[in-house]
């Protein structure tokens, strides 16, 4: 889609000239698929909405600064994935707590806003939410690049045009990193799924 005709741009344009609704609208829309982004980064689910709302703080200070030279999402997307990494190096220099310690802070939290909507029947609903774990801990064994790359096409279906901007390498590094992580997970996962299949 041109940037040209990225209604979301418009709305960034509008909310840059003050329009506080224009905002809103845009947060409505991004909210749960930044919260979703940075809980696959991070596995966090209290820090995913703590930093999702940092995104949009961030955005909104910036807002005088929006150039529309890519679409509005490739650049939300980029600072939610600079908050990410902020983050990961923080805790790489302050290892925190145990995800377990941090989950029971926050066991009044609800947890379903991460799982997949669809209806299912309880044996298929148990065999996705095994198989969904699986792809979880596969995802979180991959280097940063190639996990962020994997979540912004797969989980917000970007361009490669776009995730190479968020990523700020090239177009051809970019397809790289997407092929090699799509390469790792299968290989990770060949052995469930054939266990599933067999």
């Amino acid at each position: 889609m041109p940037v040209q005709t990225d209604p979301d741009a418009a709305l960034m344009l509008r909310a840059r000239r003050g329009d506080r609704a224009a905002f809103s609208e845009l947060v409505e829309k991004y909210k749960q698929p930044v919260v979703n982004f940075i809980f696959r980064t991070l596995r966090d689910e209290a820090e995913s909405e703590d930093l999702a709302q940092n995104v949009f703080l961030q955005a909104y200070k910036s807002r005088a600064r929006y150039k529309q030279t890519a679409k509005f999402s490739t650049w939300l997307f980029t600072i939610a994935r600079n908050l990410c990494l902020n983050e990961l190096r923080r805790r790489s220099r302050h290892p925190a707590e145990s995800l377990d310690e941090a989950h029971a802070e926050h066991e009044d939290l609800p947890r379903q806003q991460f799982e997949d909507k669809q209806i299912v029947s309880a044996p298929e609903k148990l065999l996705h939410g095994e198989l969904e774990e699986k792809i979880e801990e596969a995802l979180a064994e991959l280097p940063e690049n190639q996990r962020s790359a994997i979540l912004l096409c797969r989980q917000e279906e970007l361009s490669y045009e776009e995730i190479a901007k968020i990523l700020k390498c090239s177009l051809s590094a970019t397809k790289s990193l997407i092929h090699r992580g799509r390469e790792t997970l299968k290989e990770k996962l060949k052995p469930y799924l054939q266990a599933k299949i067999d």
